[in-house]
């Protein structure tokens, strides 16, 4: 390796021999917000894995809600929990397909940054009460172009659109943002299940057969059969997806979550509890400015007092949420 080169460019160049022709390369990102000098040691993506994994909001990850609010047991997963296994099964697949992990890596550890408390029964109740709405893959790209400091974490273009693009309409413009998105399904399907079980709302026995015999009987093995299976159905080309076997399988044990544990039962208890919290915390917010983060208030006359409000309580976490409810009408009013 040439010795003028810096350790980057080095990385850039060991990127360009070895990588997919349609991966995604460092040195041809679309570039950041604001202008930003390049690093000597560190790509463009690695340098926003790190300022992602600094930040304060992903700090918070680890009190916010996956699926189970205030779990008793300390083995359920948080958002962060979530995330990082995220990040695992994106750079394995984007390992085997030769294309550009640290992307992978960044897009998928900076997905969920916007995620509310009380996980998607907070999204929702946010949703129902901002008139504008609000999604938290929308909220996400907000926190690293915004929130994040004065300028926010200013990530490369490439980075930002994996992170807005992971769910909703849109796909993303890149085979890694492709990766994250069908990573995310794949990490909260499987864990999800292995929570449940452990919570004793299901049994093992009580997966649809249909979908256990093409994905196995176990958890390790379901993620092995999604995980080999988009490698080897997406060998070769810029496209990431699994065969229609296993999406079909797939879905099908998505499916089977939502009529089981999303919706209705003993798990989602809290449900109600939690988006009630919310809304009033919201309206409570709305009635007294004066107690929000100053630097949101300082944010008020360009964008807003109701976009304001939804930041703050967007970015607490389920215990700072819980026990400001607490503090401001527990107390109060008994």
């Amino acid at each position: 390796m040439p010795q003028n080169l810096s350790f980057r460019e080095q990385i850039e160049k060991r990127e360009a021999e070895y990588l997919a022709p349609y991966a995604t390369f460092s040195s041809r990102s679309k570039g950041r917000l604001y202008p930003d000098d390049p690093c000597p040691v560190r790509t463009a993506y690695m340098r926003d894995r790190d300022r992602i994994i600094y930040s304060k909001a992903f700090r918070r990850l680890k009190h916010k809600t996956q699926v189970f609010i205030s779990p008793e047991g300390d083995h359920y997963r948080t958002r962060s929990t979530h995330t990082l296994e995220v990040a695992q099964i994106s750079r394995t697949i984007a390992r085997a397909l030769h294309l550009n992990e640290d992307l992978t890596e960044a897009m998928a550890l900076g997905h969920d940054l916007g995620h509310t408390p009380f996980g998607h029964s907070g999204e929702f109740a946010l949703d129902a009460v901002y008139p504008p709405g609000f999604h938290h893959n929308e909220q996400s790209l907000r926190v690293v172009e915004k929130l994040e400091g004065p300028r926010g974490l200013n990530l490369t273009w490439e980075v930002r659109d994996g992170i807005l693009c992971h769910t909703g309409p849109r796909l993303p413009s890149t085979p890694e943002g492709q990766i994250v998105r069908i990573a995310d399904r794949i990490s909260y399907i499987n864990h999800d299940i292995d929570d449940a079980i452990r919570a004793g709302l299901i049994q093992e026995e009580d997966l649809p057969r249909e979908c256990i015999s093409v994905l196995g009987n176990r958890h390790k093995a379901r993620i092995n059969t999604m995980v080999t299976d988009i490698i080897k159905n997406s060998w070769g080309r810029p496209e990431i997806n699994m065969r229609e076997e296993v999406q079909v399988a797939t879905d099908g044990l998505r499916s089977f979550l939502f009529e089981r544990v999303y919706v209705g039962s003993i798990a989602k208890k809290e449900e109600a509890k939690a988006q009630r919290i919310i809304k009033i915390l919201y309206e409570y917010y709305l009635e007294n400015p004066d107690l929000l983060s100053d630097d949101l208030k300082g944010r008020i006359s360009a964008e807003g007092l109701e976009r304001c409000v939804v930041d703050y309580i967007a970015g607490m976490t389920d215990r700072f949420a819980m026990k400001t409810f607490e503090r401001y009408f527990v107390h109060l009013h008994g």
